[in-house]
């Protein structure tokens, strides 16, 4: 009797769930191919600078300074399994353009403003879907499961980590960047279409007096930034987010023979060791998954959440101590010659992901078992503006720090940012906090 209710209750049972989650894993496998081919789309079909890859990557978030706090209220007051099929669609449709235009011949003409503009769109669509997406995840199961849906979901993006890379590096070798971004495109379609299967009633008040939006806005301010617990993560993520940001942006430069203060890679082979490099250390989040919820029964949530934090800012030291990575080579895998350097950042790259994947899986669940069902679209509004609102601010300066001081230079300055960002959750009543309380009233 105990194993049938265990199973009974098991979130594999929840057919919302499953429907959710088979969406996430489709769209985080496709994910992995734009990452990679988009910015090499840039570099190398383009030939753009480490100042107009900054552009880019503000023109993809910039989203979530202009839009984020109004979107929170419009999830709030709208159907959400509508709002994410809908942002799905048109995110699938606006990236298969790119390799329509690749394959037109088109691309080289339309130039870096195509890409700009494509890449503010789907960022735009995508505070609707994120915004929605974490706000949603309570709604279809109990609040004690809230962790095991968080698991479960961080372990897929964590599998898509560990094998998309590698494969999204091999097809770019083959089909060239931008073509390959269309698997992303078709990824989405698939998307959509899982989440148009959840069969979940939505209570929304369409008829009832509502207050204005500016008092909305408020609310979902109020809701994060009175509590210090929610005020602290968010201080952390978005200076992360801000330094990591800064790092991603100049890393294809940074790896390429001909930039200055390259690692030695020639453009031929960059995605193939992009892909190789964070497919093997993206194996640390699936070992992340499998150890988040054990270490916080065992130290407590709010000591992982800080101990976590500290160990994905300490992650990216091999990036800046490492040197070239062509000289003296150990073996080769699919053309590319592996040695000591590479293996280092291979090494950090575990340790960043299994740092990430704790630290999210536990923060996450915090803030959607503390706040009310009602506010969970403003607080995750309100949360993503603070913390992914940092994320243009930190394209803009990588892309500045690297053109100014030299890419090594803008580097180390970045991972020494992430590195400190732990002091956030250390410095705060997060440190002693053993369970996940009860909501705030």
């Amino acid at each position: 009797m105990e194993t049938a209710t265990v199973e009974k209750t098991s979130l594999w049972h929840n057919r919302n769930f499953v429907s959710l989650w088979t969406s996430e894993t489709i769209s985080q496998f496709g994910s992995q191919f734009t990452q990679l081919a988009l910015p090499l789309t840039a570099v190398i079909i383009l030939g753009a600078t480490a100042e107009e890859l900054g552009i880019l990557g503000f023109a993809g978030s910039i989203s979530w300074l202009l839009f984020g706090l109004l979107v929170g209220v419009y999830v709030d007051r709208h159907r959400k399994k509508r709002i994410m099929v809908t942002s799905n669609i048109l995110r699938g449709s606006l990236l298969a353009l790119i390799p329509i235009v690749a394959v037109l011949g088109l691309i080289t003409r339309l130039g870096i403003p195509f890409l700009y503009a494509i890449t503010f769109f789907v960022g735009f669509l995508q505070v609707f879907y994120d915004v929605t997406y974490q706000s949603y995840l309570p709604s279809l199961v109990q609040r004690d499961k809230l962790v095991e849906g968080n698991s479960r979901l961080q372990a897929s993006a964590s599998t898509a980590q560990v094998s998309g890379p590698t494969i999204a590096g091999i097809v770019i070798s083959i089909l060239t960047a931008p073509v390959t971004i269309a698997i992303d495109a078709s990824s989405f379609f698939a998307s959509a279409f899982s989440l148009s299967r959840i069969d979940h009633e939505e209570m929304i008040d369409e008829k009832g007096p509502r207050p204005s939006i500016r008092s909305d806005v408020r609310e979902g301010l109020h809701v994060v930034l009175k509590d210090s617990r929610l005020r602290m993560i968010a201080g952390c993520t978005g200076t992360s987010n801000f330094f990591s940001t800064a790092f991603q942006t100049i890393l294809p430069l940074y790896f390429i023979l001909n930039a200055p203060d390259g690692l030695g890679v020639s453009k031929s082979l960059v995605g193939v060791t992009l892909g190789i490099i964070f497919s093997v250390g993206s194996i640390g989040a699936l070992v992340g998954v499998a150890i988040s919820t054990r270490i916080a029964s065992r130290i407590g949530v709010g000591p992982a959440i800080v101990l976590s934090a500290l160990i994905f800012g300490l992650g990216g030291l091999p990036y800046y101590l490492s040197g070239s990575l062509v000289a003296n080579p150990l073996f080769s895998v699919v053309g590319l010659k592996i040695n000591w350097n590479i293996l280092a950042l291979m090494a950090g790259t575990f340790v960043i992901s299994i740092g990430v994947v704790v630290y999210n899986i536990n923060q996450v669940s915090l803030r959607q078992a503390i706040v009310p069902i009602r506010l969970q679209g403003r607080m995750n509004a309100t949360m993503r503006f603070l913390v992914w609102g940092t994320i243009p601010l930190g394209a803009l300066a990588g892309g500045l720090l690297g053109t100014f001081l030299g890419l090594r230079s803008a580097v180390g300055i970045t991972i020494l940012g992430v590195s400190l960002s732990f002091l956030w959750v250390l410095l705060s009543p997060i440190r002693s906090l053993r369970k996940i309380p009860e909501p705030l009233e």
